[in-house]
């Protein structure tokens, strides 16, 4: 196994525990405070304060390690899908680039506001950003993973 599908690997484990934790985190702060009966209620009465810190540090985290990653993938992986005529797969996960590092400009904001604020004040700011932060962290997931099956299908 080449060292970059390690460092892929590496690159999707945060990523995994990041999709989780941001989903558990948004579908809470959208809910209603009722009692918890069924199970999508249970999955979202989680309490969003404590994964703040988390969420933050894994995207980080996540972002970091593309980063490292991205220069060999722009010279193996995008040359072979641009050879290969899928020029709107290049520009799709271009999108996600620009993604990406908009939920990382959202990140200081979106800490800020689970960490400083009492719970029942910035209601809607903390909903805002964190549904965008959510959408963020769910395209790039979902566009690095087609991407990085259309590459093992070239």
């Amino acid at each position: 196994m080449s060292t970059i599908a390690v460092l892929t690997i590496i690159h999707g484990l945060p990523a995994i525990a990041l999709i989780g934790a941001i989903t558990h985190q948004g579908f809470s702060v959208w809910r209603k405070p009722a009692p918890a009966r069924v199970f999508i209620d249970r999955f979202r009465a989680v309490g969003g304060v404590g994964y703040a810190n988390s969420i933050s540090l894994m995207y980080v985290l996540t972002f970091a390690m593309g980063a490292y990653i991205y220069p060999t993938f722009v010279l193996d992986v995008k040359a072979s899908v641009a050879d290969a005529g899928m020029r709107s797969t290049i520009g799709v996960f271009q999108v996600k680039e620009h993604v990406a590092v908009l939920g990382l400009s959202l990140l200081p904001a979106y800490w800020h506001y689970w960490r400083r604020s009492p719970a029942t004040e910035n209601v809607g700011t903390r909903r805002l950003l964190t549904t965008l932060v959510m959408l963020c962290t769910w395209w790039s997931l979902l566009i690095g993973h087609v991407l990085n099956n259309v590459r093992g299908l070239i």
